[in-house]
């Protein structure tokens, strides 16, 4: 059984092992991230335009500062001729071909990205989102347009938001038309992304906003799910191997354990030879015939036969290489595994009394280390054996 431990030890490492390296697999694929600035693949389509107050009357203005692809900078400057002068650039999503296309983003909940400016102040960042309840595609001010504020210096400020937490402003909500408490929006249908001013804005001054490290990060939970299925089911299946396999090398030990006490060899030797020393086939003798009685002891068995302690521990060590104790526990748990195996209606506590043992408890404990099961599954494990294996030879009849 040693082996078969030390076997099942190492699959079980093994089997850790696989999952962990699948779990750093699968938790790693689960976080999502889509870079945008720079763009670095097909799902970051967009194009730049920009936005300034003058659509109300107003004469700010805004220049991009180039087209590049890996950082987004624009100038502007801000004028009093609107009461709410306003500029910004966008990052308009479109299908490759110059056509307007909706990024699906409801897998990201968090954008980061570094922000420069200045003079440093607060900026505007929103998104535009079509709702299908009510936007027109390509009509803007029928979108949701959720957006927060970002701070901003010349030195440059790491900058992180929740995608989930923006504000839709009202004046949106009196066009449209539907009530303030409708503040909900998804992120499967986004337009374009705006970077603008806000309120604290200078006004009159030459400015500039450059935007780098634009990343959406999020969560694919379908890995996780993934990865509870792949370890619940490597976990079922190895205690289903576990158990057969335990079933098979019990029997196996218990088998081997069995026809190996088949029969002892004081049985042996008292049956096929006498011996010439009358002290020791008195000892032997005494202890094979009288191993049942709960009282019997190595005082008993001194005052029986009249040989002394140290001759007892000496017949015993040189005959069976045990000490008493052990070699009166072989007897009776010997004799239990021969009635567990063929008396099947003898309760295990009657087989334990019978073969001289007061303690139940101890009983089990005793039969559990010799055979490596308990009694009741010993006695199962036996019936399904009882065809392949010779029942175990009662000590009493080999010395009779």
């Amino acid at each position: 059984m040693h082996e078969f431990y030390k076997k099942a030890l190492l699959a079980f490492i093994f089997l850790v092992i696989a999952d962990a390296l699948v779990a750093c697999m699968l938790v790693y694929q689960s976080y999502l991230s889509l870079s945008l600035l720079p763009a670095k693949n097909e799902d970051a389509r967009w194009h730049y335009d920009t936005y300034t107050d003058v659509a109300t009357g107003g004469s700010s203005t805004v220049r991009m500062h180039d087209g590049s692809r890996e950082r987004m900078r624009f100038d502007f400057r801000l004028t009093n001729q609107d009461h709410f002068p306003f500029a910004s650039a966008q990052l308009m999503f479109d299908d490759g071909k110059g056509k307007l296309a909706h990024a699906d983003w409801s897998k990201y909940a968090t954008v980061t990205f570094l922000a420069k400016c200045a003079p440093a102040n607060s900026m505007f960042l929103g998104i535009s989102t079509l709702d299908e309840k009510f936007s027109k595609p390509g009509d803007f001010l029928t979108y949701r347009s959720p957006g927060t504020y970002f701070s901003c210096t010349e030195q440059g400020v790491s900058v992180s938001l929740d995608l989930n937490r923006f504000t839709q402003p009202d004046w949106w909500f009196a066009a449209m038309k539907l009530e303030l408490s409708q503040q909900a929006y998804k992120l499967d249908h986004v337009a374009k992304m705006l970077f603008g001013t806000s309120g604290n804005s200078p006004r009159n001054r030459n400015s500039y906003l450059e935007i780098s490290e634009l990343t959406l990060h999020g969560r694919d939970y379908r890995y996780l799910v993934a990865l509870a299925i792949v370890i619940v089911s490597s976990l079922t299946i190895f205690a289903i191997w576990f158990f057969l396999a335990h079933t098979r090398a019990l029997t196996a030990s218990m088998d081997s354990k069995m026809k190996k006490d088949l029969p002892l060899m004081a049985y042996r030797q008292l049956t096929l030879e006498p011996y010439k020393d009358k002290e020791k086939a008195s000892i032997l003798r005494f202890i094979a015939t009288n191993y049942t009685d709960p009282e019997l002891d190595l005082e008993r068995v001194m005052n029986e036969t009249g040989v002394n302690r140290n001759k007892v521990n000496e017949v015993l060590k040189s005959e069976l290489d045990m000490t008493f104790t052990s070699y009166l526990n072989k007897l009776r748990l010997t004799e239990s595994a021969r009635l567990l195996a063929e008396a099947s209606s003898a309760a295990v506590a009657e087989i334990a009394y019978s073969v001289g043992y007061a303690n139940v408890s101890y009983f089990n404990k005793l039969f559990k280390e010799e055979y490596g099961c308990t009694p009741k599954a010993f006695r199962s494990i036996a019936k399904q054996q009882a065809p392949a294996s010779p029942p175990l030879a009662s000590p009493v009849d080999a010395s009779a």
